[in-house]
């Protein structure tokens, strides 16, 4: 028979875990802050995770960009793209503001953004809005995502929620602004938006990079055992 005293040795650090986690310091991006219900379970319908559902309704709009592609329709597009990415500031604010932070939210708020921006750069592609030398950045930018999403799949299935770091968030920034840009495609404010877009789309894979080498240096230096299970100052 097993030992009662280690079980519940073992039950108890098993609870603290998630506490301990929460302690580490502000330049990481592994985080573990939740905001369950007095049941003890999250409420997914609050307000910033239903903002994030319906801002991932701008997919579907993105798919038919082939037949958006006159001034007016680009416009539409691009303001879209705007109200989309200015949604994921105020969902975010929303959260942290009225403790509405839930677990399946940290990873369904990232998620979605990438889900847009990929959508977005592969269609701008596909109807010639990209010139082809510009796809080795479409690759780095959506091949960068699809690995940060998995790493985040690990993680969680270890209890850890990976939050944005700031060079994430640098990055998420001028990649929207690049996008939003691009999707414009005709002068817009008196700017020529296609050539703003590329060249942000540059400095936005050059992000992408260095973002994703941090999500994964951060990632596997914090699991390492002399470091212990929580992160540290």
């Amino acid at each position: 028979m097993s030992d009662p005293g280690k079980v519940r040795e073992l039950r108890e650090a098993t609870a603290r875990e998630p506490a301990e986690a929460a302690g580490e310091s502000p330049g990481s991006s592994v985080a573990a802050e939740f905001a369950p219900s007095e049941s003890g379970r999250e409420d997914f319908w609050n307000i910033p995770n239903t903002i994030t559902v319906v801002r991932t309704g701008l997919v579907p709009i993105l798919v038919l960009m082939p037949f958006m592609l006159s001034k007016t329709g680009s416009q539409i597009l691009g303001w879209l793209f705007i109200a989309a990415a200015i949604s994921d500031l105020v969902d975010g604010w929303i959260a942290r503001s009225f403790k509405q932070i839930t677990k399946v939210g940290k990873l369904l708020d990232p998620l979605a953004d990438k889900l847009i921006v990929s959508t977005a750069l592969v269609m701008l592609l596909a109807v010639g809005r990209l010139e082809s030398w510009t796809a080795f950045m479409v690759v780095i930018i959506v091949g960068r995502e699809l690995a940060v999403t998995g790493l985040r799949g690990i993680a969680s299935a270890d209890g850890t929620i990976m939050a944005a770091s700031g060079l994430g968030k640098a990055k998420a920034f001028t990649q929207n602004v690049a996008v939003g840009a691009l999707l414009f495609h005709y002068e817009t404010l008196g700017l020529p938006a296609h050539e703003v877009g590329v060249t942000l789309l540059a400095f936005a894979s050059a992000l992408t990079l260095w973002s994703g080498w941090d999500y994964f240096a951060d990632y596997f230096a914090w699991r390492r055992p002399e470091r212990g299970h929580a992160g540290q100052d």
